[in-house]
């Protein structure tokens, strides 16, 4: 066969595909379409920001071989699966594109993130279909627990534990615990979660159950949830009752916690309920028989009993002499002393004390003690008239001042009234806090004594001789004194005299020679006007002093009179030593007086 038959015989070629010599060159464009269709069905459609499910290709020390279907596949640091220990070839897990194609055309993946928004979409699911989901609690913090759900950290708040206060928030770390979702905060990525309302669902019917059954005087059995300074809280199955600090127990006690602890499972009697508030009181103490009925009959009035003081008021102190049987000491039965005015100042709680029954009422439960009464009363003692014999002196405590005088105790149950007029015998007191105060020590002598009216008459000026008697002849009419002006009021003047008393001299007799008048602090002369030993005062004049100096020596019938006062005032000033004498008028009649008598002789 020749050449050209050979070429004649061969199909004719193909010069297009010939010539196209790039990647997937050489196919038809049936055979192109159709390879496309079968490669387009081995991949998925990717997008950025999406969490896509990805199969485990390869595994290395430091990377995680994921294929999801992209035209490449995509690594992810192997820190990312710490907690999949248990990681292998062919295991699925969700991963976050992150970035398509990065400057080194790989697939960017992040199981991270994914995990992150995974758990979001599951928290948000679990609020809005109010779904029950488990947690870990990782640790306590302040005010409550941090619960892990779906790898996001919620806050769980102490009061959503459990209906009943929690004490110690340890407990529940490092286990697992149901929670519901009640609030998310995705501004500061915040969940809150809580235990209680599922707890709360389950006590609803047990709690209804409870208050249609409710009745007054049933008996229940609860558990102390709560401890407060007015009584405990018990939890009755789902509905809280309140045990009143004065319904625990027949005795007195100051705190719940004396007689009960926390979480103690205890027997109650319904009191009373209010089904509008739902509000139940209990009681402890009516589960027992009341101690007064069984007070023994040995006790009687006049009979001796040893208790616990367990109030102080201001009226008086209650001894109890056994749990729930007291008895009240009123403050007029703790002493004889008729100044105890606070029974704080003789007995406080707790003390130990003996008490004499006075009075009994069985039936109301009622007893009034005294204490006093375990001493003999001092006024019956039979050498009281002569210890306080009259004249005998004394020392005693100065327990309260009046207007009138003062009230000293020379022994406790025996007093004393000082009267205001007894305390001195110079100086005019208007109240005795001007002369001594409560609390400090006086000397007396008694004055009077009437043992029946349980009455003492006291004097303190006594102690002295009456000094009036002295003054008789030291301040005789017409003798000259030097004094000083205490204080004036409208009509008269309070002048300070020579041994400490005191005179009084009226306005217009404070005037002086320059026509000015004596001032309040001036030392001056003065002459006495008048004296009275029955009223204990003693008149005097500045002005008299002056003007008698000015009035001419004469002998006529005025003379005899100022020559019998001159006679008298020198021998009175020389004997005292702080007179000043005779004035000069007074000099000029002894010389008139003296020529009369020469010219007689």
């Amino acid at each position: 066969m020749s050449k050209s038959q050979q070429t004649a015989n061969l199909p004719e070629f193909d010069w297009d595909r010939a010539d196209n010599k790039g990647f997937g060159s050489g196919y038809s464009a049936a055979e192109r379409e159709s390879l496309e269709q079968m490669y387009d069905g081995t991949l998925t459609e990717v997008n950025e920001k999406d969490v896509v499910l990805g199969t485990v290709v390869g595994i290395t020390d430091r990377e995680i071989l994921l294929n999801i279907g992209f035209k490449s596949d995509g690594l992810v640091p192997s820190s990312e699966f710490r907690d999949l220990p248990d990681l292998k070839v062919g295991d699925q897990v969700d991963v976050y594109v992150e970035n398509q194609e990065d400057p080194n055309g790989q697939l960017v993946l992040s199981r991270k993130k994914a995990k992150v928004i995974t758990a979001w979409k599951n928290i948000q699911k679990a609020l809005d279909d109010d779904l029950v989901i488990d947690g870990f609690v990782k640790r306590r913090t302040k005010g409550g627990l941090i619960v892990d759900i779906y790898g996001v950290e919620a806050f769980l708040p102490g009061s959503q534990i459990d209906v009943k206060p929690i004490r110690d928030f340890d407990i529940y770390v490092g286990k697992k615990m149901e929670v519901k979702v009640v609030k998310i905060n995705y501004a500061n990525d915040n969940v809150v979660v809580s235990h209680k309302v599922l707890i709360e669902k389950d006590l609803e019917a047990q709690r209804a159950q409870i208050l249609n059954n409710l009745e007054k005087g049933q008996v229940l059995e609860g558990v102390i949830k709560n401890m407060t300074n007015f009584g405990v809280f018990i939890d009755l199955g789902g509905v809280d009752g309140l045990l009143h600090i004065t319904d625990i127990s027949w005795g007195r006690i100051s705190h719940p916690s004396e007689v009960l602890n926390l979480d103690q499972r205890v027997n109650v009697v319904v009191l009373d309920f209010d089904e509008e508030k739902k509000r139940i009181s209990l009681g402890m103490k009516q589960l027992q028989a009341h101690p007064w009925d069984a007070l023994t009959e040995d006790i009687q009035v006049g009979s001796k009993v040893k208790g616990r003081i367990v109030n102080v008021a201001d009226y008086g102190a209650f001894l109890e002499i056994m749990p729930g049987v007291e008895g009240l000491i009123h403050v007029s039965e703790m002493s004889w002393s008729q100044h105890l005015r606070n029974p704080q100042e003789f007995l406080k709680v707790g003390d130990e004390v003996e008490a004499v029954v006075l009075t009994l009422d069985r039936q109301d439960r009622k007893m009034s003690l005294g204490i006093k009464q375990l001493s003999a009363d001092p006024w019956t003692r039979p050498d009281l008239t002569t210890k306080y014999a009259v004249g005998s002196r004394h020392t005693g405590i100065v327990r309260n001042l009046t207007n009138f005088g003062l009230f000293l105790e020379l022994e406790e149950g025996i007093d004393g009234l000082v009267h205001v007029s007894d305390l001195s015998w110079t100086k005019k007191i208007k109240h005795p806090s001007d002369f001594t105060k409560a609390g400090e020590n006086l000397d007396v002598v008694v004055l009077e004594l009437d043992v029946d009216n349980r009455r003492l008459a006291l004097g303190h000026k006594q102690l002295e001789e009456n000094p009036w008697d002295t003054f008789e002849d030291t301040f005789t009419v017409g003798s000259v004194h030097r004094c000083t002006v205490l204080s004036k009021n409208d009509k008269m003047a309070t002048l300070e005299l020579p041994y400490g008393i005191e005179g009084f001299c009226t306005l217009r007799n404070l005037a002086k020679e320059d026509g000015s008048f004596a001032e309040v602090g001036e030392s001056l002369d003065f002459r006495v006007t008048e004296f009275s030993k029955e009223d204990k005062r003693i008149m005097l004049s500045h002005t008299r002093t002056w003007q008698e100096k000015s009035e001419p020596a004469s002998a006529n019938k005025d003379a005899k009179p100022k020559a019998a006062k001159a006679d008298k005032a020198p021998a009175t000033s020389a004997a005292q030593g702080d007179q000043r004498g005779a004035t000069l008028g007074d000099l000029d009649a002894l010389a008139a007086l003296k020529e009369q008598m020469e010219g007689r002789n």
